[in-house]
């Protein structure tokens, strides 16, 4: 069984541990910061011994050095990255790209090239465990920016990502839920699956609840950018989000 965590961190960021209990082996997803992610994981009894990053943006990567400097304490941590991103990670230990497998104990996380927030983004999709680390490409009922990428990019990821299985568990970077559903509740007010949801999700960030993480199932009901027809659909959906 794998164990994971949401830790979070900054204002909104999700930094994930992800611990086979089986061998005893933890990955951190997406560092930030460095210290309540070591913290986190200390008070847990369990060590980091890899770093798995989706992109090089600051708020993904920022806590590598330290978490890897820590872990000279127990034998080290090896940081694994996106092979078209390496200059921009200057932690990088190993560098991967579509259908490359990483591995946590007898677990296999194969790479999926997914840009388009940024032009090398790549998830970590643990089909066996029916997981996937995302990034900052799918948010729950929404999607990433297009920083480095296109429309087409993103459509085709979101295409992609549909046809895993529903009950695949999504686990995103960001707490953008309530944002993202309040959005696309303007665009789709007629989807019912949609408004339980953004009045689920208002009930629980009023408790002060994390909504993430999600899954494929939900998301192909709710999120507009999964749901959008074509690349110019999402791309207009994009820029009208990207504007509010």
């Amino acid at each position: 069984m794998l164990e994971v965590v949401r830790i979070p961190v900054l204002t909104d960021n999700y930094v994930w541990l992800l611990h086979d209990a089986a061998g005893g082996e933890t990955v951190a997803i997406d560092p930030a910061v460095a210290e309540p992610v070591l913290e986190a994981a200390a008070a847990r009894g369990w060590t980091i011994s890899q770093i798995w990053n989706t992109h090089w943006h600051g708020d993904h990567v920022g806590g590598n050095a330290a978490i890897k400097a820590a872990a000279k304490a127990w034998g080290g941590c090896m940081i694994t990255g996106p092979a078209a991103e390496a200059e921009k990670i200057g932690t990088l230990d190993r560098t991967v790209d579509e259908g490359d497998t990483v591995r946590i104990g007898d677990h296999i996380a194969t790479v999926m090239a997914v840009p388009a927030h940024t032009a090398g983004h790549i998830a970590y999709h643990l089909a066996n465990d029916r997981v996937i680390f995302v990034g900052d490409t799918l948010f729950a009922m929404g999607c990433g920016r297009l920083f480095e990428g296109t429309a087409a990019q993103m459509f085709a990821n979101m295409a992609r990502l549909a046809k895993l299985p529903d009950e695949t568990i999504v686990y995103c970077a960001h707490e953008y839920t309530l944002s993202n559903g309040r959005f696309a509740l303007g665009v789709e007010p007629d989807n019912a699956a949609l408004a339980q949801r953004v009045a689920a999700v208002e009930a629980a960030r009023a408790r002060g609840e994390a909504t993430v993480p999600t899954s494929i199932g939900i998301e192909r009901e709710t999120n507009i950018f999964m749901r959008a027809r074509d690349v110019a659909q999402l791309a207009e959906r994009r820029a009208a989000k990207d504007a509010a």
